[in-house]
């Protein structure tokens, strides 16, 4: 009898606690909160409260990611976790904090686990959670996170807020990092795209590590926060032009021109110079020197003409999920992406590569090795110096993309120079004229890899590496056969592994980089039989 007593009593406490929760959700039990009509916002406003009403949450969701939605704006202090409900609450320490959330979020609709949540003000003015069962992780993960927070994210030399005060400490300044740089990035493009987030004042753009990469200051540390948020991982354009956004560990930049590649928004004044901002020694020890990249569009000095976002396709207004959306401009898609005011013929295509083994080159090697990062028209081995050849990419975009990745590689023995070209186009041999097979025209090749816009190609495009992807693969096919086809053509297998849930695709590592190159060239478009040709491309995975 006491046992069924004691059962009974700890099921009324249960049965008293589920009530007070829902008491603040002004919810019946029989009720799931998920009417149509409140998530439409036809729900009356609250006035602006320090509990935050958080709805849509999914039910696997942790108590620490429900309490990280509000640390970047200020101290959380209570937290409240309805999961068979997909709601939650949160206490922020002031009023003001929990606006500026509200404001934020608004804008910026959060995702937990890529699920797109709701936030509002709370009917609450505070949220009392001591007699409710299961707070135990609740008031865990309010003392882990709230401390992961304040003890990592502070400013060297700068006091952490106090309780309600933002706590977001981090620099003020971003390193980005643009990957699959297929389509040109500017500076203009990433102020129009970061000064939704806040004033952006300073942009130092540069290449290190064949990357395409900048350095971009706001006047608020908080500015920044959101927009590592919102914009980590988006794609500039459909398919390519990805963004990595990180805090950097320098507080400030130190700009000396204002150009193509470098802007301090706060001084107008500043010359042009000759296009290579100088780091400071603060920065040249946190990255190094870094060459700044080789712009597609010489001349452009001072402040260059704002591209038209409009006819780009950028379109900012339901950040941050736009950025996915983003249309690759036409012009861009047929190599005609132009500044105003710019002459389209300032951009050229046409690659210099010198430094060939000129006993073992070919036009169709060239082709098959550049057509990995971009699609070639023609190449042009010189009559003269058969250890320089032209080759014309289809666009600016596609050769600054073959120069970054190709330029100091090793092929036939030798290292290879490429740089851009002062010819425009290729020339193709006048009817009679003697050419010895030197000068070929690709245009209408269908082992071009990049015709279709959007493809996943655009994605998959990396340096040089001693690891081939391997793809199109007969069903039949198995790995002895695959390693004995590159044994059999000179070449070292060091390891290979099919794909587990794909054995269309497989991964196979050589004895080098040199070695990868060749067998690139040699064995992208091998008949495999079964009406499949094997489609190799270098990885940036390891086996």
């Amino acid at each position: 009898i006491p046992i069924v007593w004691m059962l009974l009593s700890a099921i009324r406490r249960s049965q008293a606690a589920l009530s007070h929760g829902l008491s603040l959700l002004n919810l019946s039990p029989a009720s799931n909160g998920t009417d149509d009509k409140k998530y439409k916002g036809e729900r009356s406003p609250c006035d602006p409260s320090r509990v935050l009403h958080i709805r849509r949450v999914p039910i696997e969701v942790s108590e620490a990611e429900v309490v990280s939605l509000g640390v970047p704006f200020g101290k959380v202090t209570n937290l409240l976790l309805l999961k068979g409900k997909n709601q939650a609450f949160i206490e922020m320490a002031s009023e003001e904090a929990a606006i500026t959330m509200v404001n934020y979020y608004t804008t910026a609709t959060p995702h937990v686990r890529n699920q797109p949540v709701y936030i509002q003000y709370s009917n609450h003015r505070e949220l009392k959670t001591d007699n409710l069962p299961n707070q135990g992780r609740a008031q865990a993960a309010l003392q882990a996170v709230n401390a992961m927070h304040s003890g990592n994210m502070t400013l060297s030399g700068t006091a952490t807020a106090s309780d309600g005060g933002m706590m977001p400490g981090q620099s003020p300044v971003l390193r980005l990092i643009v990957e699959n740089l297929y389509y040109p990035v500017s500076l203009e493009v990433l102020h129009q795209i970061f000064s939704k987030f806040g004033t952006v004042l300073k942009i130092i753009t540069f290449t290190k590590n064949n990357q395409f990469q900048a350095l971009l200051q706001y006047a608020d540390p908080m500015n920044a926060h959101h927009a590592k948020v919102a914009l980590d991982g988006q794609n500039i354009y459909n398919g390519c032009c990805t963004l990595r956004v990180e805090f950097s560990k320098l507080t400030s930049l130190n700009v000396k021109y204002n150009n193509d590649k470098s802007r301090d928004f706060t001084r107008l004044d500043l010359p042009s110079g000759d296009g290579q901002p100088t780091l400071d020694p603060t920065m040249q020890s946190a990255f190094g020197a870094p060459g700044i990249i080789s712009s597609p569009y010489p001349g452009a000095a001072g402040f260059a003409p704002a591209i038209g976002f409009h006819q780009a396709g950028l379109s900012m207004q339901t950040m941050p999920g736009a950025l996915g959306h983003l249309t690759i401009p036409s012009s861009a898609m047929t190599g005609r992406m132009t500044i105003h005011g710019m002459a389209p013929t300032a951009i050229h295509s046409v690659l210099l590569v010198s430094n060939l083994n000129p006993e073992s080159i070919s036009p169709h090697g060239l082709f098959i090795l550049f057509g990995v990062y971009g699609d070639v028209h023609r190449v042009k081995i010189l009559f003269n110096k058969k250890e320089n050849a032209l080759i014309q990419m289809a666009d600016a975009t596609q050769a600054q993309l073959a120069m970054s990745h190709l330029n100091g590689q090793r092929l036939h023995g030798k290292v290879i120079r490429v740089t851009i070209s002062k010819h425009q186009t290729v020339q193709l041999p006048r009817e009679g004229q003697e050419d010895q097979g030197l000068t070929k025209d690709f245009s209408g090749s269908p082992l071009h890899r990049f015709k279709k816009p959007g493809s996943k190609n655009f994605q998959n495009i990396f340096p040089p590496s001693a690891t081939l992807h391997l793809s199109n693969i007969p069903p039949s096919t198995t790995d002895d056969f695959l390693k004995d086809l590159f044994a059999s053509s000179g070449y070292t297998v060091k390891a290979f592994k099919f794909f587990q849930k794909d054995r269309k695709m497989a991964l196979i590592q050589l004895g080098s980089v040199e070695e990868a190159i060749q067998a690139l060239i040699d064995l992208h478009n091998h008949d495999l039989g079964e009406n499949h040709h094997l489609r190799v491309s270098f990885s940036k995975s390891t086996i």
